[in-house]
């Protein structure tokens, strides 16, 4: 399951406005590289929506059947927020509906049988 639990405005490349709505998944414990120690996260995505700024609020809190999956894309740079440091990264989380299936390169990452 995804959870709603933000939103934010945004403006196209062809400078229309539009809102997206901010989607976290479930709490994950992963193993820091630096440290080996185990920390707590939740993968979170940006999803596109037709809604305007009263419905979006109105979702908060909202589950959605799905997951976070993480995608590969061609490298980029990121901006870390808290310190400024440039890094390179070469994948983006995606919001995945449970009846979804993510096909990258003609390879299926993920397989829904009914």
């Amino acid at each position: 399951m995804a959870t709603i639990v933000d939103y934010r405005a945004c403006q196209s490349e062809d400078g229309k406005e539009f809102n997206a709505l901010e989607v976290q998944g479930g709490v994950e414990a992963v193993k820091s590289k630096e440290t080996g120690r185990t920390y707590l996260t939740a993968r979170r995505a940006s999803v596109s929506c037709t809604f305007d700024k009263a419905t979006c609020e109105i979702l908060k809190g909202t589950e959605l059947p799905g997951d976070i999956k993480k995608v590969e894309v061609e490298p980029y740079e990121y901006q870390i927020p808290d310190n400024g440091e440039v890094i390179m990264l070469s994948h983006r989380f995606e919001y995945v509906g449970e009846d979804e299936t993510i096909v990258q390169d003609h390879v299926v990452q993920e397989e829904v049988v009914i």
